[in-house]
């Protein structure tokens, strides 16, 4: 199985979002104060339609610097007339889900997700769930860099004003358990819950308990700074040493907005991330409830994936890169569930994006209705050896312009057949060309991929 991509740098030419919303160092720009006053001011501008009181969702993470930001965008969104509904922290599929629940016009999430503390991003989400469509992040980046908006200052009653959700938390918690099969029950499960210090430290422990696990908590005491350190998806082995050092059933381990999850067999070993797509794939597929027999994932998935789900019957789609390309995909093909093997999980029927808390669930579902261990569900799928390297480029030409590192590409693809595969692309945010070979030996896919990386390096290398 060949497959060759070679990415545009488009997105690395806009000023402000990159391929999940903006991020950088808080309080240096782009993430300032000033600059979340004019995406405040932006965003209003774009969702005011019609003449009902409009209203924007703000959610958070834990960062020290968020008290910050939520502050400047909320001022920057009152100051154009729109309402804003703050939520505190809860994890980005929460401010997907409250936004259209509570028939809001926008939501907004500050967090840099798996970045360290001193970072901080933001994302947005359109009245339907969604995030928003790159041409609209142009349309906000154009309001802001040409200064369009400072001629437009509402006055008196026009002005918006900022509520609290007292009970944001408890309607994701509701939420997601309705997720959950009625049917079933985790009593006499015991699970590991890493929140990561971050956004979902109260939420998720609730959600598990609730259905009836034990649960056993740890990162979840965050004081600003701590989000992801040393615990969390970023930082599994502490999951896995509490598993086994408790006898769990499972360990489930957050990022820092909780969109995104990596999970431990009841042994203390990760569970590869295609090998939870496919035991969740494989379940749907089972119940007859999986659209068009079809799961949606990544070029970086495994091959493994494809094999496991076309044995069962169904087909493997892939995109490239984000978890907002493996949902656009889903929802121009009419599929519903995919993922990328970082532990984003979309079930498109219940959620608009990637949900760690939801994800997990699914994957209990599987495994009660099941009666079988983590470890041995993950046996439906063999991982194939993979080599990646990363080599920094001077320029990104079209791959087919390069001769020799095509003949190189097309060498290995042939020596490889249908037992293997090869991925060339540029990196979309950074000066970089990434080679993944995977085929049936460790070994073999190493040397191909070293023979690849060395015609780059002769062709672009920086």
């Amino acid at each position: 199985m060949a497959v060759r991509l070679s990415e545009k740098a488009s997105e690395s030419s806009r000023r402000l979002f990159g391929t999940d919303g903006i991020r950088g160092v808080a309080n240096v720009w782009p993430m300032t104060g000033e600059l979340m006053l004019q995406l405040g001011r932006a965003v209003a501008y774009l969702i005011k339609r019609g003449h009902h009181r409009h209203r924007v969702v703000i959610g958070k993470d834990t960062r020290l610097s968020g008290y910050m930001l939520e502050t400047a965008l909320a001022s920057g969104l009152c100051s154009m007339g729109v309402d804003v509904l703050l939520c505190g922290p809860l994890p980005t599929p929460a401010i997907s889900n409250l936004t259209v629940s509570m028939r809001a016009d926008a939501g907004a999430v500050i967090s840099a997700s798996h970045n360290p503390y001193d970072d901080n991003g933001i994302k947005f989400f359109s009245a339907d769930g969604f995030k928003l469509p790159d041409e609209v992040e142009a349309e906000i980046e154009d309001l802001i860099v040409n200064d369009k908006l400072q001629h437009l200052r509402p006055t008196a009653t026009s002005i918006g004003k900022a509520h609290r959700i007292d009970d944001a938390a408890g309607r994701y918690i509701v939420y997601v358990k309705n997720t959950f099969p009625a049917k079933l029950t985790l009593e006499g499960l015991t699970i590991v819950v890493d929140c990561g210090h971050g956004a979902a430290y109260k939420v998720a422990p609730a959600v598990f308990e609730e259905l009836g696990a034990k649960v056993i908590v740890i990162g979840n005491s965050p004081d600003g700074k701590n989000i992801n350190r040393g615990f969390g998806a970023l930082h599994p082995e502490t999951m896995c040493k509490a598993v086994k050092k408790t006898g769990a059933n499972l360990g489930v381990a957050l990022d820092g907005d909780a969109d995104r999850v990596v999970v431990s067999d009841e042994q203390g070993n990760v569970v590869h991330g295609d090998a939870v797509i496919a035991i969740c794939g494989l379940d749907l597929l089972k119940r007859k409830a999986l659209a068009k027999r079809t799961v949606v994932a990544t070029v970086m998935s495994n091959m493994g994936l494809d094999k496991a789900i076309e044995k069962a019957g169904g087909r493997v789609v892939r995109t490239k890169v984000g978890d907002r390309y493996v949902v656009e995909e889903m929802r121009n093909g009419g599929y519903v569930f995919g993922g990328e093997q970082s532990g984003h999980l979309v079930f498109l029927d219940s959620a608009t994006t990637g949900d760690g808390t939801l994800a997990a669930l699914a994957l209990l579902s599987a495994m009660v209705q099941s009666g079988k261990p983590i470890s041995e569900l993950a046996r439906c799928m063999e991982v194939f050896p993979q080599a990646q390297l990363g080599l920094q480029v001077k320029s990104k030409p079209e791959l087919g312009s390069l001769p020799g590192v095509m003949r190189a590409i097309r060498d290995v693809e042939k020596k490889l057949g249908d037992s293997g595969r090869v991925l060339v692309r540029y990196s979309g945010t950074e000066p970089k060309v990434r080679v993944l070979v995977e085929g049936p030996g460790k070994k073999a896919v190493e040397v191909y991929a070293g023979q690849i990386a060395a015609e780059l390096k002769r062709a672009i290398g920086a």
